[in-house]
């Protein structure tokens, strides 16, 4: 038995469709949950937003990847305008367009689901063989010393010289190029992510695919049958064409912690938890200049991190702040650099010589998605204090660790730029007050949102995945999280669709 790969804006399909297993979203989570329930026999249909892009068809452009593979078109943002909020709109999700890194979620953090959340069945020992199972989906492995690019080993020895601890992290790629256009996907396919793996084995299996497919209700949620309201969309993507209903007894939510709390709303569904506890687990970019060239845009991106302040806290769970390096193209570089005209062609003149690295801080549930009248997302987000000081303690990390590799400067780029050119300048980071729409904050780990708890009044989902209220609509992906599962989630978030899935199918009757 085979399934099939069905583009909405090319085929036509019956306008109604009856499945045992409906899941809205392709991204790691939803592929692994499919890929599950077809290989025990239950009929599967997929829906996916974007469309099929397979290495083919990545063209390594800035302007047409960004409006292809992300959600609203790379231009996804909190309400006031302080972070990007990327996500993927293609077949497969934001292992499509992330940077190939695997960290899988600690022990200790497992441990504090289960003691600080009431979450038994999320202990180190309940999740271990789905943890080493997404290893093995992923193909994770460590790029040997010869596969570290420039910038990767320049910071790594300025944070050596400095005495922190460091690491080569586990990566998903296999037969790398070196192209370094990850965050625009792979044009050689040398990524083993949902698109490469779990999503042709769950179509082998008999899974269905339907892209250019947007769900936009999910009705008669406390029913046997439930009723999904789909638009099919145009060939790009921007405009919707035409309706289709798709019935299914089980609904898997796996769009990703703010499409699926944004579904859920539209349809009226869940408690009062829905849509809150958004954690975005911001990136503040840091920038360096070197003598010689660098050319941080080729090889793999991140392959290096300064794990010296990562730390476990008792009531938050995985905390501190995390150093990466970081690569990109152009399109994405300029945007967040602060410096305009004369002055902005000056420094992308010396693009070859730039190092830059992401400051990552695991955040505590200080954000919300909300829907207005007309079905639009919205996304708030309020930073404290103690989490600013963290960015600020690690960006000056991060400067030293560049003077100390031998950078001429180190920039933070926020509005008005503060540039450290030796230890005396680390000061003026002290003053950084992150206001909104000054810094060029990314977010691409959203967690939170219908999160897992045993009890209604602390969470949207219970520890199966069930969103409280409804008859078997399932969060299967970060947005159940109750804290951060790791400094990157698409090992996690394997790891927790599988094992749901697993407990769904054991489930009798």
């Amino acid at each position: 038995m085979t399934g099939s790969i069905v583009d909405l804006s090319r085929e036509l399909v019956p306008e109604s469709l009856s499945v045992d297993v409906c899941v809205i979203g392709s991204g790691p989570a939803g592929a692994t949950a499919a890929w599950e329930l077809a290989l025990a026999g239950r009929e599967v249909l997929v829906l996916e937003e974007g469309a099929d892009y397979p290495g083919a068809r990545m063209t390594q452009r800035d302007a047409g990847m960004y409006d292809q593979l992300y959600m609203d078109r790379g231009g996804r943002s909190t309400a006031d305008l302080a972070i990007s909020v990327l996500q993927g709109r293609v077949l497969g999700g934001g292992s499509v367009v992330n940077a190939c890194d695997v960290v899988p979620m600690a022990d200790a953090v497992a441990r504090h689901w289960q003691t600080r959340h009431g979450l038994s069945g999320f202990s180190p020992e309940a999740l271990a063989p789905f943890r080493d199972a997404a290893l093995a989906d992923l193909s994770a492995s460590r790029p040997p010393e010869a596969d570290l690019n420039a910038n990767n080993r320049l910071l790594r020895d300025g944070a050596r010289a400095l005495g922190f601890a460091t690491e080569v992290m586990l990566h998903n790629r296999v037969g790398c190029a070196g192209a370094g256009t990850c965050l625009i996907g792979c044009p050689i396919d040398a990524k083993r992510n949902a698109r490469t793996v779990a999503l042709p084995a769950a179509i082998a299996a008999g899974a269905r695919v339907l892209t250019r497919a947007r769900a936009v209700r999910i009705d008669d949620a406390g029913a046997e049958i439930k009723r999904v309201r789909v638009r099919a969309l145009d060939a790009k993507g921007y405009h919707e064409a035409r309706d289709l209903l798709v019935r299914a007894r089980v609904v898997l939510l796996a769009a990703n912690a703010v499409g699926s709390a944004a579904l859920l709303l539209r349809s009226g569904l869940g408690n009062e938890h829905v849509g809150r506890h958004l954690m975005l687990q911001p990136q503040l970019p840091v920038t360096a200049l070197f003598p010689q060239p660098v050319r941080f845009f080729r090889g793999i991106p991140q392959a290096v991190a300064v794990t010296e302040f990562e730390e476990i806290d008792e009531e938050r769970g995985l905390w501190g702040a995390r150093i990466e390096p970081i690569g990109g193209t152009p399109g994405i570089v300029a945007t967040m650099l602060p410096t305009l005209g004369l002055p902005g062609k000056a420094l992308m003149s010396r693009f070859d010589h730039l190092a830059a690295a992401l400051v990552l801080v695991p955040d505590a549930p200080n954000g919300a998605v909300r829907v207005d009248a007309g079905g639009r997302i919205r996304v708030d987000y309020a930073m404290p204090e103690e989490q600013k000081q963290r960015y600020r303690m690690a960006a000056r990390a991060a400067a030293r660790a560049y003077l100390a590799a031998g950078a001429t400067s180190v920039q933070i780029p926020v509005a008005r730029p503060v540039v450290v050119r030796a230890e005396a300048d680390l000061a003026a980071l002290d003053a950084l007050a992150f206001e909104p729409a000054t810094t060029p904050f990314i977010s691409a780990h959203q967690q939170g949102t219908v999160r897992f708890a045993a009890s209604p009044r602390d969470g949207g989902a219970d520890p199966e995945g069930r969103v409280y209220g409804t008859r078997d609509v399932l969060v299967v992906d970060s947005s159940g999280f109750p804290s951060s599962a790791s400094s990157h989630t698409m090992a996690p978030g394997i790891a927790v669709a599988r094992m749901l899935a697993r407990r769904l199918l054991a489930r009798p009757g």
